[in-house]
């Protein structure tokens, strides 16, 4: 073991403690997308204290941190530090505090550990690239990329990387794969409006109940025979709302739900089909109606030379360390960042090994905190690969 390596168990030989104090902490203080003030507070004052230049990003929120060599490439590493609106029911002792908000997708240890690897990195006496730390606000908003990035954040950056929590992966284990590891991932609301009636004569009136059962089943079904199957896409309907009375046929009604495909060119054809269809549908039934179609991201696609950087560096861990994976029909934004340089990411192992695998997004969502460690000595090993 040489160079960055010894660096990055030395750092964690004598901060060990204070890495699982700041995952515990930001676990016990969560904040949502935008909101995330106190978190960046946090991270710019640890970075500070260590005598780097945290530069928070506009809006408050967020924040970069160069330090390394001036001249040749710059390394990002990038973590997220939003939570979700949901309760935690973890009952650990160090549970949040605020109510409804909670780091139910591992975020307060993405940002611990990418705080960890920049002090390990920045106590290092000297470094073979330049590092610019990325601690980025609301990737559940799918829009904290695309702000960073419009805020400067990769002006001057070579490649980046990222490490997301898999609770399917037992710590020790990170995965990655060459090409698409996640989804694209888009919103579709859908907007019913009708005379309303009676249920007795539906045929005086457009029956607008009838109309979403229609959409409900008919666009998903269009879309298995409009897409390549190959193509992995899935439509999921969460959410339809209309009437209060059993004998009335309800004036509004509203559909949402999420559509996502493994393939960016699908990706960019999905919201005329979706747009096409559901006009199709609707149109016999004299049903007017509005589509809010928000586009999300487009798949994490990993670029090839990273890609063999990352696994270098997983397989510095250890020789077992590396682990298959399959693509996620999860979003994730940090899809943007590889729209303009290249980079990958990596699944780092959560789970203790023992006991159920608590899936993300659950408000029962913990980890083991030896990934910490873990994520810590493989965000040093990119920079020492690089």
């Amino acid at each position: 073991m040489t160079g960055l390596a010894e660096t990055a168990n030395a750092w964690l030989g004598a901060h060990y403690d204070e890495l699982v104090g700041w995952r515990r902490h930001l676990h016990a203080h969560p904040e949502l997308g935008l909101q995330e003030f106190a978190t960046t507070q946090f991270v710019a004052s640890r970075l500070a204290d260590a005598g780097l230049n945290p530069k928070v990003l506009p809006g408050g929120t967020g924040l970069t941190c160069d330090f390394g060599p001036e001249n040749g490439p710059r390394v990002a590493l990038r973590a997220d530090m939003d939570a979700l609106p949901m309760s935690d029911l973890t009952g650990a002792s160090y549970a949040s505090v605020v109510p409804n908000v909670t780091h139910a997708c591992g975020h307060d240890a993405h940002t611990a550990v990418l705080l960890g690897a920049g002090l390990a990195l920045a106590s290092a006496p000297e470094l073979p690239v330049g590092v610019r730390l990325i601690f980025q606000a609301a990737e559940e908003l799918m829009c904290g990329a695309s702000d960073a990035i419009a805020g400067g954040a990769l002006t001057g950056v070579s490649s980046i990387y990222a490490l997301h929590c898999d609770p399917r992966l037992e710590v020790g284990k990170v995965a990655t794969r060459l090409g698409p590891i996640t989804s694209a991932a888009d919103q579709v609301q859908v907007t019913l409006n009708s005379p309303g009636g009676h249920t007795s004569r539906p045929h005086l009136t457009s029956d607008l109940v009838y109309g979403l059962g229609t959409l409900i089943t008919g666009v998903p079904g269009v879309l298995s025979r409009r897409i390549d199957p190959r193509n992995s896409t899935v439509m999921v309907w969460g959410a339809v709302n209309a009437g209060v009375a059993a004998n009335a046929i309800p004036q509004t009604g509203v559909l949402a739900g999420t559509i996502r495909t493994a393939s960016r060119e699908t990706w960019l054809t999905l919201e005329g089909i979706v747009r096409e269809t559901v006009t199709s549908l609707l149109t016999p039934l004299g049903i007017e109606h509005a589509v809010l179609y928000r586009r999300g991201v487009p798949p994490v696609v990993n670029e090839e030379v990273s890609t063999r950087i990352l696994t270098h560096a997983i397989e510095a861990l250890d020789p077992d360390a590396l682990a298959d994976t399959h693509q996620s029909g999860g979003g994730e934004d940090f899809s943007w960042y590889l729209e303009e340089v290249p980079g990958a990411m990596a699944r780092l192992g959560v789970w203790s090994g023992r006991g159920p695998q608590m899936d993300l997004h659950q408000p029962t969502f913990n980890l083991d905190e030896a990934a910490l460690g873990v994520g810590v000595r493989l965000l040093v090993n990119i920079i020492e690969h690089s």
